[in-house]
C-alpha cells in the first residue's frame, strides 16, 4: 500500500481501472464484470477507479454494486469529474464514443463548480456509496482554462468539506498535468500513456515535477490500450488500431523479454511502477481471466539484463529508473 501525496489516501501498488467493465469497445456480460471485480478484490488489489464517461455511467453502476457488500474503509474508490450525463432520447449507441453502450445519455462538458457537484453526487447516486475518496478532473484537455478557474477550486473545496479525501486531475497528456502539479495543490494526477516502455514523455516533465512536490503520481495505460499485452496485428494503440511504428518496436520488445525469461507485461508493469513518484498503476481488466494475469505479472521478477539490453538499443531514457532489487 502506498498513499497518495500528503492526502493520506491508501492505496494498492496494482490499482483496478474501471472502463473496460463500463463496456469499452466491447459488451461485458454482468456476471464477468462482477467476477472482474471479485478477482482483483481477490489478488490484493484495494484501488479501483471509474468514471461517469465510462458506458454513460455503466462502470460507476457495476463498479459499486461489487464493492457495496465489502468493508468500505478497506479499499479506495476514486471517480471524475467534467463530464455530466444528460438523459438523451438520440438512439443508437455509444460506440462512436468508444463504448458498447445504448446511447440513452449524452455527455456535457462541465468544469463549472456547481457542475462539478452534480457530477459527483450523480455518480454516487450510480455507484450506491455514499462517497468517493479521490475525485479526477477528467480530460480538461480542450478547457484548462474553465478547469483552472472554476474546477480546481470546486474540488479544493469539496476537499476542505471532508466530501473527498484527495483530488487531482486524469488526462493523457502531460504538460497540462505538470502545470497542476507546479500551480495547485493537487494530491495526485493520473497520467495514462505517457509513461510507458513505448512513450516515456513522462519522464522530461511530469514525473520530475511529481517527485518535487511530493504529488503523487497514478500511470494508467501501461499496455498503450492493449499493444503492450499483446502486440498481434489488430491491437490497440492509445485508443486507436496500432501503427507500423509501433506495432514493430512492440514485437521487438516481446522477443527481448522472452529473450530474457520473462514477458512483456510484466516488464511494462514493472517499469511504470519503478519511478519513485508513482504511487499505484492502474490497470484496466474485462474478465477475472485479465486481473489475475495481471496481478501475476506485477509480481514477477525481470532481469537487469532485461533493462541493460533496452538501454543499449536506446528503447529505454538513459535516466528512467527500473526496478531497484532487478538493478546491476
Amino acid at each position: 500500500m502506498r498513499r497518495l501525496g500528503r492526502s493520506g489516501v491508501p492505496v494498492s501498488a496494482l490499482a483496478f481501472g474501471a472502463a473496460g467493465i463500463g463496456n469499452l469497445y466491447t459488451e461485458v456480460g454482468e456476471r464477468q464484470a462482477r467476477d472482474a471485480v471479485d478477482a482483483a478484490w481477490q489478488s490484493g488489489i484495494r484501488y479501483f477507479d471509474t468514471a461517469p464517461h465510462y458506458g454513460l455511467g455503466l462502470s460507476e453502476r457495476r463498479l459499486g454494486a461489487a464493492l457495496r457488500e465489502r468493508p468500505r474503509a478497506q479499499y479506495t474508490l476514486s471517480t471524475k469529474v467534467g463530464r455530466r450525463l444528460e438523459p438523451s432520447d438520440a438512439g443508437g449507441d455509444d460506440l462512436a464514443n468508444g463504448f458498447a453502450v445504448p446511447a440513452d445519455h449524452r455527455r456535457v462538458w462541465d468544469f463549472g463548480a456547481d457542475g462539478v457537484r452534480r457530477t459527483l453526487e450523480a455518480a454516487l447516486e450510480r455507484l450506491g456509496l455514499d462517497h468517493v475518496d479521490v475525485v479526477y478532473l477528467h480530460d480538461p484537455d480542450d478547457h484548462a482554462e474553465w478547469a483552472l478557474r472554476e474546477g480546481y477550486p470546486a474540488l479544493e473545496r469539496l476537499r476542505s468539506e471532508g466530501v473527498v479525501r484527495a483530488i487531482g486531475a486524469g488526462m493523457n497528456q502531460t504538460p497540462l498535468l505538470t502545470r497542476l502539479v507546479r500551480d495547485t495543490d493537487v494530491d495526485v494526477v493520473l497520467c495514462a500513456g505517457r509513461y510507458t516502455l513505448l512513450d516515456q514523455g513522462a519522464l522530461s516533465d511530469l514525473l520530475p515535477a511529481a517527485e518535487a512536490r511530493g504529488t503523487s503520481v497514478v500511470i494508467g495505460g501501461a499496455f498503450n490500450s492493449g499493444l503492450l499485452a499483446d502486440p498481434r496485428a489488430g491491437a490497440t494503440y492509445n485508443y486507436t488500431a496500432a501503427p507500423p511504428g509501433p506495432l514493430e518496436r512492440a514485437r521487438h520488445l516481446r522477443s527481448v523479454a522472452h529473450r530474457h525469461g520473462t514477458t512483456l507485461r510484466a516488464a511494462a508493469l514493472a517499469f511504470c511502477a519503478a519511478h519513485p513518484a508513482v504511487a499505484s498503476v492502474l490497470v484496466g481488466a474485462r474478465s477475472a481471466a485479465e486481473v489475475t494475469d495481471c496481478a501475476r505479472q506485477f509480481t514477477a521478477p525481470v532481469p537487469a539484463a532485461f533493462w541493460q539490453e533496452l538501454r543499449a538499443d536506446g528503447l529505454l531514457a538513459p535516466d528512467a529508473p527500473v526496478p531497484a532489487e532487478e538493478s546491476p
